[in-house]
């Protein structure tokens, strides 16, 4: 990757062994690594078997999960936040697993309708709750540094699972709760 990262400053123009640049090619290679590190995990390492035994069947919410991930029509970043909701049914996740699951999915090279139903899916494999929620809010860069150059437009996504596409209540519920 450092090779490539060394032959795309040379396509530019530039004089990749030049002082400011000569390490560039390397830390390009290791963010980018660190970018897209969503690749070298899996569901179950990322859960870890971090699943509770509960009686409760109300909805919980996790609301304003940072996201940052990469466009992969143009590899530039977008950044939003995620909102992530489910009605357990015997046991909840732990608590921090939600975040871990919105980047594991996050950092790679995403469309973000794709990684929403991803995101949701992966919840109710991990949690087989009776419905799960994901509404993703995001701004991407391919769309505000070029082309279109569009500054304020914000992109939103969602997915409903089970009882949140079934049942219109729990559903009004859930986007009640992430504009409060």
């Amino acid at each position: 990757m450092e090779h490539e990262y060394t032959r795309i400053i040379e396509a530019l123009g530039e004089d990749a062994s030049r002082e400011g640049l000569r390490d560039t090619p390397a830390r390009a290679a290791k963010a980018m690594k660190f970018l897209t590190r969503g690749y070298t995990q899996t569901l179950e390492g990322v859960v870890n078997g971090a699943l509770f035994p509960s009686d409760n069947s109300e909805m919980v919410l996790v609301k304003d999960i940072e996201l940052y991930s990469m466009c992969e029509h143009h590899l530039l970043p977008f950044v939003g936040k995620a909102h992530v909701a489910y009605i357990p049914q015997g046991s909840v996740i732990g608590l921090s697993k939600i975040g871990r699951i919105v980047d594991m999915f996050a950092r790679r090279l995403q469309i973000q309708e794709n990684m929403t139903k991803q995101i949701a899916e992966a919840i109710m494999q991990v949690t087989h709750a009776a419905g799960v929620g994901v509404v993703i809010e995001a701004q991407h860069m391919c769309m505000m540094m070029r082309g279109i150059e569009k500054q304020n437009a914000i992109m939103k996504t969602s997915m409903m699972l089970g009882s949140f596409r079934e049942n219109l209540a729990t559903r009004n519920e859930f986007m009640a709760l992430i504009r409060g």
